[in-house]
C-alpha cells in the first residue's frame, strides 16, 4: 500500500513537471514577442512594453480570485479550468496575428495569463504534497530547472518564427512582406501551444484520480474568508509584505532584462547583431537560469538559505552596474549572467518568507503570487528609461532591484522563522 501511494505521488509529481515547463515555455515568448511588435507595429519602448504589463497584471487581477476558486473546488477542477482558459487566450492570439491588431494581441496574453496565474495557484499545493517540509528548498529549486527548459526553448524558437527580417532601429522600416511573416510566425507559435494545453489537459484528466489522491485537501478557510479578508491578513505581517515586496522586484527585474534583451544585443553601443540573432541569444539568459537552479539545489543543502540569496542577489545586482558603466560588448556578456543569479530568487524568496511570515499560509501565498504584478509595472519603467536614454542605462532600473534584494536577503537570515508542517509551493511567473 505504502509503494503504491508512493508510485502515485510520483506520477502526480511528473505530471506536475508538465505543468511547469509548459507555462515556463509561454511566458518566455513574451520576450521576442515585445521585440517584434515593436517593430511589426511601429512601437515605442514603453508601447512594446505593455505585451508585458498586459500578460503580468493578470498576476495582480487573478492571483487572489484563483486562490478562492481552488479551496471552493478541487486541485484537478481548478487546473482543468485554467487550461480552458489558456486555451481562449492562445485561441485570441490568432485573431489578433490574422487580423493585425495590436490591441487585440494585448487582450489574448492577459487572457492566457489569467489561465496560467490560476494553474499556478492551483500547482502550490499540489507541489506542497509532494515531498518532506524540511527540503522544501531544494525541491522546490530543483522542479524550476523544469520550468526553466521551457524558458530556455521559447526565446529561441519565438526568435526564429517572430522576428525573421524584423528592424528595429531608428529610422528602419519593415517591409509588408516581413510584417506578414513575422504575425505568421506568431499565428504558427500560438497554434501549436493551444494543442499543446490541449494535450496536457487530456492527461490531467486522464490522471485525474491519481492526482487527486496525492493532492492535499482544499484549504476551505480561504474561500470562508474571501479575496479582501485574505489581503487584510496577509498585510498585517511584515513578513508577508517584505516577501511581496521582494517577488515584486525580482520578477520585475528578471522580466525587464528579458524583454529588453533583444533589442539591447540589438543595438549598435552593444553587440550590433540582427535582431532575430539578438533574441536567439535570449535563450542564454534564461538558459543561465535553468543551470543555476541545478546548482543552487544542490547549494541549497549545504549552504543556508539566506546566505546563497544574499551572494546571489549582490552578484546580479554588480552584473546590472558593471552593464550600466562599462556597456559595449562585455556589457552584452554580463547581462546575459544576470539570468545564472536569477536562478535560485523566486523559490528561495517565496519559502523564506512563508517560514518567517504570521500570516496563514494560504493568505501569504496568495499575496506572494499577486506580487508577481511587478512583471507589469516594472518593465514599463525600464522602457520609459530606455526611450527617454538607451537600453545600457536602463540596467540603473534592476540594479536598484537587486540592491533591495540583497537587504531582504540579509534581514531573514536574521529573522526568527515560523516553520510549517506543509509550506505552500512556489511556482514561477
Amino acid at each position: 500500500m505504502e509503494q503504491k501511494s508512493s508510485a502515485g505521488v510520483t506520477g502526480a509529481y511528473a505530471i506536475v513537471t508538465c505543468l511547469f515547463f509548459a507555462w515556463g515555455f509561454i511566458t518566455s515568448l513574451v520576450d521576442p514577442l515585445v521585440a517584434a511588435v515593436k517593430g511589426v507595429f511601429h512601437l515605442s519602448d514603453v508601447e512594446a512594453q505593455l505585451s508585458a504589463f498586459a500578460f503580468f497584471i493578470a498576476y495582480g487581477v487573478m492571483s487572489l480570485p484563483g486562490a478562492v476558486i481552488l479551496a471552493r473546488l478541487k486541485s484537478v477542477p481548478t487546473v482543468l479550468m485554467s487550461l480552458g482558459l489558456m486555451v481562449a487566450g492562445c485561441l485570441i492570439m490568432l485573431v489578433a496575428a490574422n487580423m493585425a491588431v495590436y490591441p487585440i494581441v494585448l487582450l489574448g496574453l492577459f487572457v492566457l495569463a489569467s489561465g496560467i496565474t490560476v494553474l499556478q495557484v492551483a500547482a502550490n499545493p499540489l507541489s506542497a504534497a509532494l515531498g518532506p517540509p524540511e527540503r522544501s528548498h531544494f525541491r522546490l529549486t530543483f522542479s524550476q530547472a523544469f520550468n526553466s527548459l521551457g524558458t530556455f526553448i521559447g526565446p529561441y524558437l519565438g526568435a526564429a518564427l517572430f522576428l525573421k527580417g524584423v528592424e528595429v532601429k531608428s529610422g528602419a522600416v519593415n517591409s509588408a512582406a516581413v510584417r506578414a511573416g513575422s504575425l505568421a510566425g506568431i499565428d504558427r507559435a500560438f497554434f501549436w501551444i493551444a494543442g499543446l494545453i490541449i494535450l496536457i489537459g487530456i492527461l490531467i484528466f486522464a490522471t485525474r484520480k491519481m492526482v487527486s489522491a496525492a493532492a492535499p485537501p482544499p484549504p476551505h478557510e480561504t474561500a470562508d474568508m474571501g479575496i479582501g479578508r485574505t489581503i487584510s491578513e496577509a498585510i498585517s505581517s511584515k513578513w508577508a509584505l517584505f516577501g511581496g515586496l521582494a517577488i515584486f522586484l525580482y520578477v520585475g527585474a528578471e522580466v525587464s532584462i528579458g524583454t529588453q534583451m533583444a533589442l539591447f544585443l540589438n543595438s549598435t553601443s552593444v553587440w550590433d547583431v540582427p535582431l532575430e540573432q539578438a533574441g536567439k541569444f535570449v535563450s542564454l539568459y534564461w538558459g543561465g537560469a535553468m543551470v543555476g537552479r541545478l546548482v543552487g539545489s544542490a547549494l541549497l543543502t549545504k549552504v543556508p538559505a539566506p546566505r546563497l540569496l544574499t551572494v546571489f542577489t549582490g552578484i546580479a545586482c554588480l552584473l546590472c552596474l558593471f552593464v550600466f558603466s562599462v556597456g559595449g560588448i562585455p556589457g552584452g556578456y554580463a547581462a546575459l549572467s544576470v539570468g545564472l543569479f536569477n536562478s535560485i530568487m523566486f523559490p528561495v524568496i517565496f519559502t523564506i518568507t512563508l517560514e518567517r511570515s504570521t500570516a496563514s499560509e494560504e493568505a501569504t501565498s496568495g499575496f506572494l503570487c499577486f506580487s508577481i504584478v511587478g512583471g507589469a509595472i516594472l518593465p514599463l519603467i525600464d522602457g520609459f528609461v530606455s526611450q527617454r536614454s538607451n537600453y545600457v542605462t536602463a540596467f540603473i532600473v534592476p540594479a536598484l532591484c537587486y540592491t533591495v534584494l540583497c537587504l531582504f536577503a540579509i534581514a531573514s537570515g536574521r529573522a526568527r522563522t515560523h516553520l510549517r508542517d506543509e509550506p505552500a509551493a512556489a511556482t514561477i511567473h
